[in-house]
Formats: C-alpha cells, sequence, structure tokens
C-alpha cells in the first residue's frame, strides 16, 4: 500500500504561472538592457515588433472568420451576434486587437525614430523576446475554433469520453440480450411478441440538446406511462458479482388512444453534461454543453454504426428542445421515430404470396420447367411506380 507522500509523487501537479514569469522577466530585462543603449529607438522597437506579431493571427482570425461565417454560423453559434460570439472564437477578440492597435498608436507616435536597416538585429531580437510574453499572455494563444478543431479531431473532448464509456461500459454489454430479454418479458406477462413493432424491439436512446433528463418519462408527458421492467441482465463487472443491468418498458399512447410498447431511456451520460454545466469550478456554459452534447450524439452514433454487437438494435433519438412547449412533445417524437422504423426498415419485406403471384403471366400454358431453362432477358416497364406497400393486381 502506498503513502499519501509516494500517492502525490506520482499524480502531476496543475500548471503554475511559472512561463509567464519566465517570460515577463526576460522581456523587462531585455528592453531595459536597450533602453540603456538608445532608449529614443525604444518605442518604435517595440511598436513594430508587437505590430509583427499581432499582424500574423489578426489575418489567421480572419481567415476562421470565413469558414465560420459561411458553413456554422447557425449550426455552432444557434444565429447569435457575429461580434458577441464569432469574432472572440476566431481569436479577433479584445487582447489581440487592443495590442494592435496600441502598436498601431505606438508606431504612429514614434514615426520619426523608426529603426533602419542598420537595426534589424535589434528588432529580430525584440520580436524574439515579445513573443513569448505575448504568448503566455494569451495574445497570441489559439483561439477557441481552434482549440475545437484540435479536441474533435483528436478526440479529446468530453462528450468522445462519455460516448466511449457509455459504450464500452454499459450498450456493448446490454444490447445483444435485448431481444432476448423482451422474448422473456413477452411470456411472462401474457403478451403476443409479434404485437410488438419491430421498432420497439430496439433501444430507444433519448438524447435531449439541453441535457436536461427526467428520472421519470411520464412526469413529463401524460401519454407515457412506465409499464414494467425487463428481465435483469446479471454479468461480473468490474469485481461485483452479478452486477444487475436493467431496462424498463413504457407504454406510449397516440393520438388514437392506441398504445405502443417500447423499451426506452435517458443516455445516462448527459446527467454529467448538466450538472458540470451546474457547477462554477467546471467551467461549462451552456453553450459549451450543448456543443458537447451534439458532440456526443455523433460520436456514439459513429461507434454504434460500426459495432457489431450493437447494430440493429439500437435508436438515437435527437430532441430539440426547442419545441418543449408542447405536452406531447416526447411521446409524439418517440411515435414518429417508430412509425418510421416500420416504415423505411420492414415494411420493405416482401409478401411470399406477392412474390408468388403469376409469375408467368403472358405464357400460362408453357412448362414450368421450360421457362426456368431460358436466358433471362431485361423487361423494361413504362408504367409508373407503384407503392411497395399496395401491391396491384392485373386482370385479364
Amino acid at each position: 500500500m502506498q503513502c499519501p507522500r509516494e500517492q502525490d509523487a506520482l499524480i502531476p501537479r496543475p500548471r503554475g504561472d511559472l512561463p509567464k514569469l519566465c517570460a515577463a522577466v526576460t522581456a523587462a530585462v531585455t528592453i531595459g538592457g536597450m533602453l540603456l543603449f538608445s532608449p529614443e529607438k525604444l518605442l518604435g522597437w517595440i511598436a513594430m515588433a508587437v505590430l509583427m506579431l499581432t499582424g500574423g493571427p489578426l489575418l489567421h482570425g480572419l481567415c476562421l472568420l470565413a469558414e465560420e461565417l459561411i458553413y456554422h454560423s447557425n449550426t455552432r453559434y444557434r444565429g447569435q451576434g457575429m461580434l458577441s460570439h464569432m469574432l472572440p472564437a476566431c481569436g479577433l477578440g479584445g487582447k489581440t486587437l487592443l495590442a494592435a492597435g496600441v502598436a498601431s498608436l505606438m508606431l504612429y507616435l514614434a514615426g520619426h525614430h523608426l529603426p533602419h536597416k542598420c537595426n534589424i538585429w535589434e528588432l529580430l531580437v525584440l520580436v524574439f523576446v515579445l513573443y513569448p510574453l505575448l504568448k503566455v499572455s494569451g495574445v497570441l494563444g489559439p483561439s477557441a475554433v481552434e482549440v475545437s478543431d484540435i479536441c474533435e479531431g483528436r478526440k479529446k473532448n468530453v462528450a468522445h469520453g462519455l460516448a466511449w464509456s457509455f459504450y464500452l461500459g454499459y450498450l456493448r454489454l446490454v444490447l445483444p440480450h435485448l431481444e432476448q430479454s423482451i422474448a422473456g418479458f413477452c411470456a411472462t406477462h401474457q403478451l403476443n411478441n409479434t404485437s410488438w413493432g419491430r421498432g420497439s424491439r430496439k433501444l430507444l436512446i433519448l438524447i435531449p440538446l439541453n441535457a436536461n433528463i427526467s428520472h421519470k418519462l411520464e412526469d413529463e408527458d401524460e401519454n407515457i406511462q412506465f409499464y414494467d421492467n425487463l428481465p435483469n441482465n446479471e454479468i461480473d463487472r468490474a469485481g461485483v458479482r452479478g452486477r444487475v443491468y436493467k431496462h424498463s418498458v413504457y407504454r406510449i399512447m397516440d393520438e388514437n388512444r392506441k398504445v405502443h410498447e417500447c423499451v426506452v431511456e435517458y443516455a445516462t451520460p448527459l446527467l454529467t453534461l448538466y450538472n458540470m454545466s451546474q457547477e462554477s469550478s467546471a467551467g461549462f456554459g451552456e453553450p459549451e454543453r450543448r456543443q458537447q452534447v451534439l458532440l456526443f450524439f455523433r460520436t456514439l452514433q459513429d461507434i454504434l454504426e460500426h459495432s457489431l454487437e450493437c447494430r440493429n438494435r439500437y435508436k438515437l433519438i435527437l430532441l430539440n428542445d426547442e419545441q418543449e412547449d408542447d405536452p406531447h412533445f416526447l411521446s409524439k417524437a418517440i411515435l414518429r421515430h417508430l412509425e418510421q422504423q416500420e416504415r423505411e426498415e420492414f415494411c420493405l419485406t416482401p409478401n411470399p404470396q406477392q412474390e408468388r403471384a403469376h409469375p408467368f403471366v403472358g405464357n400460362a400454358h408453357s412448362n414450368n420447367g421450360d421457362v426456368m431453362s431460358r436466358d433471362p432477358t431485361l423487361m423494361i416497364s413504362l408504367e409508373r411506380p407503384q407503392p411497395l406497400r399496395v401491391p396491384t393486381e392485373d386482370t385479364y
């Protein structure tokens, strides 16, 4: 067993402000030395060096702004003001603009003391010294857009970790047993297994954009009622013998008062995102939380699409919090996805009787073997295509 001192030696401490102190001391010493030798040219040198260092990031920020304005103004900023959100995110914030403005003013005031070509080495030294100072002070730091791009590209976001944890620690363990659990549930509750739609045999995972999750679905929508829990799945996990995993069955009532059973639940990692946004120490506001929810949805969707264990056993439902005024919004969203599953995925299965209906029209007296022995020919019909769900019958 390790003592507390040994544990402290293994755990890295948060980084401090030593780089800022070193940069400030180096800049002060260098500027002080130049002030002794040529004080009349120092102001022009500093102004030109700062302008050289800030001009590049400003131009780079304009390039980032073009990308954000054209492709991401609605999805990432939700139509918010360009000055208040988009400009700082592209690195065109107050610090950089202020530094460039002050440098331009200093350069204008010290115009008659600008360094000549013979003083290029002093200018280069000053640029080298001022760069770390501006870097550690945040003037030349990466913009929010660059940080977001780096985190998303390298999978370093909070949402990436939560999505992988939700998949590896829960979905990959329980989804392979879902259909068997539903069959056992129908047997114990004297339900007809075929009465459940194919879409309702999947686990419906609700992902609200505001990450605000209710622990009881019936509290959000009166058309949703808790029915019962599926049989427990017990799995030995992380030293816990027979850890219990369970799902809940809900009854969803549509506009015609017809009841639909389905297995539905919220994505529990969203509770972490919501609680982080409520803690000031987490530094996690509402805009960041919304972006992380969207990234969580995208990451989880990509993970599940490539998972053989979970394929065709789940349905992710993204809930837009802008429609919360409808008291039955949740039940309508669930029913809409159930109907979509039935219509798009399972109603395309051909009817066996339809496949066998008069396959040899036009040669009714020919032998079956004779027809199958001929080479296949391409037949093109000029008639308009008919719906798949309504088979047509020809009358001769």
